[in-house]
């Protein structure tokens, strides 16, 4: 249901049920709109889901004779159904590839079907098991297992429930100190919509001007005083840079590293071409592989075992 409001010319506007309201009072009413687009829209205002330019087309872009390319780039695509290709089966149902729907002679209409074809045609028939199972509740409703619908007897339809029954039966009551849900629409007082605001709720009412909405010109005006105007010994000591440590050296100019003749001609020594030299590590196959390891020894088919070993050696009897 939805109220209307009825102008009055002298005490504002009715609205039902809710008695009267002056025009300051709606206009107080309707929700604060968002100053956020006076920050955040430079450039023009763009409606996006239109068919509108984002930039009008300049004169001479609209009286320009395109070239030789974008006319043959302009053409449409040449259309090959044309003739008794109109409107082909398998353009229609399988989007220009070899349709699976085509048409069926009269002479195949008018064949005979052979006896292997009759009998493929025939549908699969149940086994014998099946047909003597098929009446029975429990393949009918729970494909071949105890189904769990069943008969009510006429005594458990008369017979009257226990206490416990019934108290299991019953919905689950709240807690004690459960609180239902507040409602959505917050009631206003007839006393709220007869009161009238004072003149500090309609000054705060205003919304903030902002001559310069936070921005200003990129020129501005010097005073002949700031022009004029002698740095302090504590300024010109913080404008200046900060200086570097003592020892510090600047890159190299040139950042590829030269090699020195000496560097070129020198003759590495035995100790280094000893240690040069890679380590040659056999493969794992060959360290892992063991000649003998299915072998059973002499000893061991010629031990024999205790009693304890023998006692544990027997399976388990269940």
């Amino acid at each position: 249901m939805t109220e209307v409001a009825w102008p009055i010319s002298s005490q504002g506007y009715y609205y039902g049920d809710y008695g009267y309201a002056n025009d300051r009072a709606v206009e107080l009413a309707y929700p604060k709109e968002s100053k956020s687009i006076w920050m955040t829209s430079f450039g023009p205002r763009v409606m996006w889901g239109t068919q509108n330019m984002l930039w009008p087309i300049a004169g001479s872009a609209l009286k320009v004779q395109p070239s030789t390319r974008v006319v043959e780039l302009s053409s449409p695509k040449k259309n090959f159904q044309t003739g008794a290709q109109i409107n082909r089966l398998q353009y229609m149902y399988s989007c220009g590839r070899p349709s699976i729907v085509w048409q069926v002679s009269p002479l195949a209409r008018k064949a005979e079907a052979s006896e292997r074809v009759t009998f493929l045609a025939s549908t699969k028939q149940a086994p014998k098991e099946f047909h003597d199972k098929k009446d029975r509740p429990s393949f009918e409703y729970s494909c071949g297992r105890s189904s769990p619908i069943w008969d009510v007897t006429d005594g458990a339809k008369a017979c009257d429930d226990r206490p416990r029954t019934s108290n299991l039966a019953g919905a689950k009551t709240p807690h004690v100190d459960f609180q239902g849900e507040k409602l959505i629409e917050s009631i206003v007082t007839p006393a709220a919509r007869k009161a009238k605001i004072t003149a500090r709720l309609e000054s705060l009412s205003f919304p903030k001007e902002r001559l310069d909405r936070q921005f200003r010109d990129p020129q501005w005006k010097v005073t002949r005083s700031t022009k004029t105007a002698v740095a302090s010994n504590r300024n010109l000591e913080l404008s200046k840079t900060k200086a570097l440590p003592e020892g510090y050296q600047f890159n190299r100019d040139d950042p590829e590293a030269r090699v020195s003749r000496s560097a070129r001609r020198a003759l590495a020594s035995v100790r280094i071409n000893e240690l040069a030299t890679p380590i040659i590590r056999a493969t794992m196959d060959h360290v892992q592989f063991d000649p003998d390891a299915f072998l059973v020894k002499e000893t061991a088919m010629k031990a024999v075992c205790s009693k304890r070993t023998e006692e544990l050696s027997q399976p388990i009897v269940r």
